[in-house]
């Protein structure tokens, strides 16, 4: 319901959410980057083939990795076993504690309140993340399959066309 081109069909994780503002990344922007070659001390836990995401609009030049941890503490954790990778961790020791790792270029932000407004005036779907949500092999599909997830009345408009004109 945004009319911001950058959060069209998007699925937004949230990683952070205080009475200050939110932070999120976008799980389904996969770049033509190649997240090896962009951040080689990941390489250990990154598939071959794995792009840097595009995860919002906010500072593109930061980097964001989740990772599927071994033993994610529980307040540490966002979803299930995902938690983000912190810059201190030991590079040559992760595919020890992490089983995989997926690459954010930049975020999504919401100032105080902002985000608390927009999810009021209905410009987001709500539905409670799945570790597989931010791994997915098919980042492209992931807001069909979400609102397929949401039930019944999410289910048209999960299959409907992005211009239903062209239908």
């Amino acid at each position: 319901m945004l009319l911001d081109p950058n959060f069209k069909r998007t699925v937004v994780l949230l990683l952070e959410h205080t009475p200050d503002g939110a932070i999120g990344v976008v799980l389904n922007r996969p770049s033509e980057t190649e997240a090896r070659e962009a951040v080689p001390d990941l390489r250990a836990v990154l598939l071959d083939d794995e792009p840097i995401f595009l995860g919002g609009p906010v500072q593109p030049d930061t980097v964001i990795a989740l990772a599927d941890h071994v033993d994610a503490a529980e307040d540490d954790a966002i979803c299930g076993s995902i938690a983000s990778l912190e810059y201190d961790d030991d590079v040559d020791r992760l595919h020890e504690s992490v089983s995989r790792a997926r690459v954010f270029a930049g975020y999504a932000g919401w100032g105080t309140g902002q985000l608390e407004d927009e999810i009021e005036e209905e410009a987001w779907f709500i539905e409670p993340a799945l570790p597989a949500d931010v791994f997915s092999a098919d980042p492209e599909r992931l807001w069909s399959t979400v609102l397929e997830r949401m039930g019944d009345q999410y289910r048209l408009l999960a299959r409907m066309p992005d211009d239903p004109r062209m239908n």
